[in-house]
């Protein structure tokens, strides 16, 4: 159990570092205006906050920075979120406040939003598309031989694909497909789209429809293509400000880890709801042990689709981070649920 006055130490010491990323001395301590205690006192403090193993001694320098733990106890104790000011909150209403039509240009506008607002890496993971199902489908001719296959899921995700139909086809026929279509998948996961064009949609076409055959293969392969989360960065280079990254073996590993799409799917697939944040070696990757994670997940119309989050320094400055980050995933389950309700 830490004291009164230990506690004020150790969050002295974590604020001042998060700001100069320097290690900080008892001298500077004591120059604080809500640190009442002598240079000595504050240093025998340091040397048992030190031995609890909430600080670390940097080679070669008499100061402290905070350890993992002593992070981690910040975060956990110590931490008052950060209320965005209004000219932060003007700015993510701006950014909503478009009536963007795709889901996916949302993810992006919000990735790119937090890794400006943070100064750091933002990492957002779209929603899952294999539980999403079919809303809607429409085809529209191209030229002979060609159309445009629009597909519209629950989530409110909007695919156009370019498919191949029979060089004789007739308008009928594709109306016919198109209310064959949509009166037997509507509703159907996406997942199960293959089994169902090869049963009841094949069926039903083969009676109505001339040449389905052909008409059939190429909606099979439009519509069965594998979909998964996507990953959507911004700001990878704002770590190269950081001075924990001059290390240019140490950026090179965590950028390439960033590059491992499945990897960082699973990483950021979460049950929790709200706030989560992991510190260094919590995020059980060799190339994240410098780094912490905050991450918020998000909804549409009440079901968890995917998570946001920003990736930085374990010196990250957390309540402001943490107040972003929650602030953005709100906004962006108003939004994503207004245009669910809209489609």
């Amino acid at each position: 159990m830490l004291t009164d006055r230990q506690l004020l130490i150790l969050h002295a010491i974590v604020d001042d570092y998060i700001r100069s990323a320097e290690p900080v001395g008892s001298r500077s301590i004591s120059k604080r205006e809500d640190i009442t205690f002598s240079p000595a006192t504050i240093r025998n403090d340091m040397a048992d906050l030190e031995e609890l193993g909430f600080l670390e001694k940097p080679h070669s320098s008499a100061g402290r920075i905070p350890s993992q733990k002593g992070y981690r106890y910040y975060v956990d104790n110590m931490l008052m979120p950060h209320d965005l000011t209004e000219d932060e909150q003007a700015n993510i209403r701006t950014i909503f406040s478009d009536r963007m039509q795709e889901i996916e240009q949302v993810i992006q506008q919000s990735a790119k939003l937090l890794s400006n607002m943070t100064s750091y890496i933002s990492i957002v993971l779209g929603p899952e598309m294999f539980e999403a199902k079919l809303r809607s489908l429409q085809i529209i001719p191209l030229a002979k031989g060609s159309a445009i296959l629009i597909l519209v899921t629950d989530t409110g995700h909007v695919e156009n694909q370019t498919i191949q139909l029979p060089d004789t086809i007739e308008a009928s026929d594709i109306e016919r497909v198109v209310n064959i279509l949509n009166d037997r998948l509507m509703g159907v996961p996406l997942f199960k789209l293959r089994q169902k064009l090869n049963t009841e949609v094949s069926k039903v076409m083969r009676a109505h429809v001339t040449n389905y055959e052909q008409i059939l293969s190429s909606l099979e392969h439009s519509l069965t293509n594998d979909r998964s989360e996507k990953v959507f960065y911004s700001g990878k280079t704002n770590l190269l400000s950081q001075p924990e990254f001059r290390d240019v073996d140490k950026v090179r590993m965590l950028l390439n880890m960033l590059e491992e799409d499945q990897l960082m799917q699973q990483i950021l697939r979460a049950p929790h709801q709200g706030i989560q944040v992991k510190i260094g070696q919590e995020n059980n990757l060799e190339a994240f042990d410098s780094c912490s994670m905050i991450t918020a997940t998000y909804s549409i119309g009440g079901k968890h689709m995917g998570t946001i989050g920003i990736l930085g320094p374990t010196r990250m400055e957390y309540r402001r981070v943490i107040g972003v980050v929650d602030s953005v995933s709100k906004d962006l389950t108003k939004l994503l649920t207004n245009l669910y309700h809209e489609s």
